[in-house]
């Protein structure tokens, strides 16, 4: 990359509570020569709380194209310029890919400043598997293209996470309920803020509560995988055996419990009994 050309900064910003900006990235939109967001009058109240003056350019999915090609011109020039969403990690449901790819094809060098992302942030708050998971953005407001999204994923394994409006949330409630079934899933609301709020319940549970509590805020949906449809047999093992293979692993018994029970498609009050001779980890 040229040296004399500028970086491109791609900058999370808070997602909720303006104090969790990061350090790094307060020092970056000070020593910038421009900051391009996604909608200024947010980044504004962004960088009025903190005390900073910069000019600001406006980069969203209707001027990309144009506005891209005016950002790159000035890091073509040496101008260093911060690129910010209106909240979280820029790149992640924005335009923000596209202009990263602008810039590489310029020769423009890229780094990144990271921060909050409402997806992860969400997905940890869950209480859902986090060792794998997908993340699917935005559903499509076309009928057609919805429901062919809803049928790739719906054998997905994976923990799923998807951002919804308000006005539309019920909608997607009920289609992930048509689609998917009738599964775990946790509605996270307002994250960060004074509002926040984590429903932890099924499908059902969460479109009988927002029918009756109008839905308001931002809202991340984390949905359980599709159970796994491949028949195990455990026939050569024990369930005694089978917890002591993963608490072997380094796996606490209650979770090994857990897992045994998922494992077998069994109660995990049924497998518990089995347990109760059983050493934990933590007493070894």
């Amino acid at each position: 990359m040229d040296s004399s050309k500028g970086m491109l900064y791609l900058c999370a910003t808070p997602i909720g509570n303006l104090d969790d900006i990061t350090l790094r990235a307060l020092k970056v939109l000070k020593m910038v020569d421009y900051i391009a967001a996604e909608d200024t009058r947010r980044t504004i109240k962004l960088l009025n709380y903190f005390d900073i003056q910069k000019p600001l350019i406006s980069y969203h999915e209707h001027n990309k194209q144009k506005s891209g090609e005016h950002i790159v011109e000035l890091l073509k020039d040496g101008y260093n310029v911060a690129l910010v969403t209106d909240a979280g990690m820029p790149g992640i449901s924005d335009p923000g890919y596209d202009l990263n790819i602008m810039a590489y094809e310029n020769g423009v060098s890229t780094t990144i400043i990271p921060g909050a992302s409402a997806g992860i942030s969400a997905l940890v708050l869950s209480g859902l598997p986090t060792d794998r998971f997908v993340f699917e953005g935005f559903l499509s407001v076309d009928k057609k293209e919805r429901k062919t999204r809803l049928e790739e994923i719906r054998d997905e394994k994976r923990t799923i996470i998807l951002y919804e409006a308000p006005h539309r949330l019920l909608r997607t409630l009920k289609d992930l309920k048509d689609m998917l079934g009738n599964r775990p899933i946790a509605v996270v609301r307002e994250l960060t803020k004074v509002y926040e709020e984590v429903l932890r319940m099924d499908i059902e549970g969460t479109l009988e509560y927002f029918s009756q509590k109008p839905p308001k805020g931002e809202f991340v949906l984390v949905i359980e995988g599709a159970e796994d449809t491949k028949e195990n047999s455990f026939d050569d093992i024990s369930i005694e055996e089978h917890i002591k293979d993963y608490i072997s692993m380094g796996i606490s018994k209650k979770d090994a419990i857990k897992r045994v029970a998922k494992d077998r498609g069994i109660p995990k009050s049924q497998v518990y009994k089995y347990g109760i001779g059983i050493s934990d980890i933590k007493d070894k």
